[in-house]
Formats: structure tokens, C-alpha cells, sequence
């Protein structure tokens, strides 16, 4: 039986560390709802070519991995309005009850293990 109650929490402590994760890199600009990079402070006010290209680097690193975990953190909302509602559960594909170990590994899955390339 599926323990709905158990999912929220781990729901919620997820989003609550990819919160943490994203605050730590960027910010959430409130006009588009996304969460964008935050270039890393400047030291001292005149820098070189190479301390440019390392920040560069690492503005560019923080805004891919800003994409994987808001994609995650997008799927976790979801997955918490989803939560009361009758079709959670259900595979979006075959509508039929989505794996209970499946859930329990990832609370978010939409899809059963037969529609998982889906």
C-alpha cells in the first residue's frame, strides 16, 4: 500500500536541499520564476585574463548544474501538488499504479518501470 504521508516527507526534504543547493549558487529571479546563476565575487578589483576565464568557467559550471537541479526541483513540486490528488501513483502512460519500490527510490517518477523511457 502506498504511504502517501511517507512520500511527502521525502518529497519535502528533497526540495528543501535542492532549495539550499540552488540558493548556494544562484538566485531566483522572481519576474521569471527560474533560478539563475550568481557569478562568484571579485577578490580584488583588477583581475587578469586567466582569473577572468576561471570565473567564466566556473559561472558557466554553476549555470548547468542550476539547470539539472531545477529540472528536479520542478518534478518535486509537481510530485507535491500531485499528492492528494486520486491520479497519484498512476503511470501518465498506462494510467495502471506505478511500482510501490519505484516511488520509495524516487517519489517523483510519473511512469511505471514498463514506460520509463516514456
Amino acid at each position: 500500500m502506498l504511504n502517501k504521508k511517507a512520500i511527502k516527507e521525502k518529497l519535502e526534504k528533497e526540495r528543501d536541499l535542492l532549495v539550499g543547493e540552488l540558493k548556494g549558487m544562484g538566485k531566483l529571479n522572481t519576474e521569471t520564476k527560474e533560478w539563475e546563476a550568481t557569478p562568484e565575487e571579485l577578490e580584488v578589483p583588477e583581475v587578469d585574463q586567466n582569473n577572468m576565464a576561471d570565473r567564466f568557467e566556473d559561472f558557466e559550471a554553476k549555470s548547468s548544474t542550476i539547470k539539472v537541479l531545477e529540472s528536479r526541483l520542478n518534478s518535486i513540486l509537481g510530485a507535491l501538488n500531485n499528492l492528494s490528488k486520486e491520479s497519484f501513483g498512476k503511470c501518465v502512460v498506462c494510467k495502471k499504479d506505478i511500482e510501490i519500490s519505484r516511488l520509495e527510490a524516487n517519489p517523483a517518477a510519473t511512469t511505471c518501470m514498463e514506460h520509463i523511457e516514456s
